[in-house]
């Protein structure tokens, strides 16, 4: 499944989008709509996205757990080496603290992340801010060509700015598609 990123100048054009979409056979829970006008998203039954895409809790909740597991493991090896509360301590004390040590970092990750704008959507914050609309279009394989010829054929005035091969992945990386003339553009609209 890939991840189509358009930028639309209106709202009047993001519901046109939408309904298009519809039309083709894109449910509405493939249609995500990042926008500061949500009020207009709602008002006009467009699908606006969660907090998931525009926040960052899932990349740096896993960083958190990251640094959480390690540090547990760090502390179940000072405490075996130490022996604080002496020896056959079992294993199980030892597997709950990497596990709750695991658990911390991610919450903490969390929190960090609930503060933080979703890195993807990093690169397109200032097209936010001035009013567009980010339209974030989930699309199967057979679905592939059918958005692509809908959005070239009917809406030329959203313009193609990334496709991301999993955006949930909130490790990967997304593709900024090269201008329609240069010569990577075929390959990356087949890609």
């Amino acid at each position: 499944m890939k991840c189509f990123y358009y930028l639309s100048p209106t709202l009047a054009s993001t519901e046109q989008i939408s309904n298009d979409l519809h039309d083709v056979g894109i449910k509405d829970f493939y249609i995500h709509v990042v926008s500061r006008d949500e009020s207009g998203l709602r008002q006009h039954h467009i699908h606006s996205s969660n907090y998931l895409e525009t926040l960052d809790v899932i990349r740096v909740g896993l960083i958190g757990a990251f640094f959480g597991f390690t540090a547990g493991l760090v502390g179940v090896e000072l405490l075996r080496y130490f022996e604080p509360f002496g020896p056959g301590v079992p294993n199980m004390v030892y597997g709950a603290i990497v596990f709750v040590a695991t658990m911390f970092g991610a919450w903490e990750g969390g929190l960090i992340g609930i503060g933080a704008e979703n890195r993807k959507l990093e690169r397109f914050h200032d097209d936010l801010e001035a009013g567009r609309y980010l339209i974030l279009i989930y699309a199967r394989k057979e679905q592939d060509e059918a958005v692509r010829a809908l959005m070239a054929g009917k809406h030329r005035e959203a313009e193609l700015v990334a496709v991301d091969r999993y955006f949930l992945n909130p490790f990967s990386r997304i593709s900024r598609p090269p201008p329609q003339g240069e010569p990577g553009a075929k390959a990356l609209q087949k890609g």
